[in-house]
């Protein structure tokens, strides 16, 4: 009998280019958000397929008109996506209507929901962030310049954290964000691609396009930052020769605070930062993994696998399996071995 770690199964009806968002509701464990460079949204609830009990199926669909970079939600009923069009959309998931609440001068990059401030947070390239409320007779709160493109966000409690170009980053209280708390540099080398925050709102992790994770702490204390360090990972040895991947996505679990991460070797791993070791390598998927997400509950995790571009066009005529979403049910691997709850 298989372990419910080996239960994974497909989502229907899949996108039919890259996937760049896997995001699962913060209320529902089965409602999941996709987004990706076929231009729509599309909401899914999902099923127990691999177990044979209820079909997952997707619920609705939304055009933008170019490719869709972010989406979140905002509640059981609505949530926001942008992208290369630059627009921001809040999505009704009862009519299926989409409704602009604004733009940005170029494209969404990432965006977050802020249930504190009844308001969503989307970031671009245009460097700025831009807090909406889609309730208001004007949608556009604020906007805050930022000094280079912004290229992911993501948010604990009151606590932002904005990662940009130049290896940059700054951490904002949303309660003010006239100025950032604190300003920082990339622990990594290389440019980032992935950044998410603990839930426990201790800190953040954040990875580079050269296999690399880092560990780090929002107290600037002294004692706080020695915590912080950074690893290897996504890498392999074939014929003598080390191949490296970017690591594209970073997703913490809800109840214990491990996190896995996700690559363009097509592997995704589960880590436990407190002790600096894996838990868990899951069997690698035919493609590079673009997006993963943990469920509310922490029982599922969504997993896009789809070509990322890393190796251009040349790796674009290469015969591959199409993208996929694919749901797999976790186990105590994502529990820390000493864990006490």
């Amino acid at each position: 009998m298989g372990s419910s770690v080996d239960h994974q199964f497909a989502l229907p009806s899949p996108p039919i280019d890259s996937v760049s968002k896997v995001q699962y509701s913060p209320t529902n464990p089965n409602q999941l958000l996709v987004s990706s460079w076929d231009t729509t949204v599309k909401l899914y609830d999902v099923g127990d397929d691999a177990a044979g009990n209820r079909m997952s199926e997707q619920k609705c669909k939304f055009d933008h008109r170019a490719a869709v970079l972010a989406c979140c939600f905002s509640d059981a009923e609505h949530g926001f996506s942008g992208g290369l069009d630059t627009t921001v959309r809040y999505l009704d998931f009862g009519n299926e209507k989409t409704n602009v609440v604004g733009s940005h001068s170029d494209a969404v990059s990432s965006m977050v929901y802020s249930k504190d401030l009844n308001a969503l947070i989307s970031a671009s390239w245009d460097r700025t962030l831009r807090l909406f409320d889609p309730r208001a007779p004007t949608p556009e709160q604020s906007s805050h310049e930022n000094p280079e493109r912004i290229y992911h966000i993501d948010l604990v409690n009151n606590t932002l954290v904005v990662a940009m170009a130049s290896r940059l980053f700054h951490i904002y209280d949303v309660r003010n964000m006239k100025e950032p708390s604190q300003q920082r540099e990339s622990s990594l080398k290389y440019m980032t691609r992935s950044l998410a925050c603990m839930l426990n709102g201790e800190g953040y992790a954040t990875a580079s396009v050269e296999g690399r994770i880092a560990v780090e702490y929002f107290d600037p204390s002294p004692e706080a930052q020695e915590k912080k360090y950074a690893f290897k990972c996504h890498r392999q040895t074939i014929d003598g020769v080390d191949h490296v991947w970017p690591v594209n996505a970073l997703a913490f679990h809800p109840i214990y605070n491990t996190f896995a991460s996700a690559g363009s070797d097509g592997t995704v791993s589960v880590w436990d930062h407190k002790i600096k070791k894996r838990l868990r390598q899951y069997p690698k998927f035919n493609n590079p993994v673009s997006s993963i997400a943990f469920n509310c509950d922490g029982s599922k995790l969504a997993i896009a696998s789809c070509y990322t571009w890393d190796e251009g066009e040349q790796g674009a005529r290469v015969e591959r399996e199409r993208p996929q979403v694919w749901i797999k049910s976790v186990g105590p691997e994502v529990k820390p071995k000493d864990w006490q709850g």
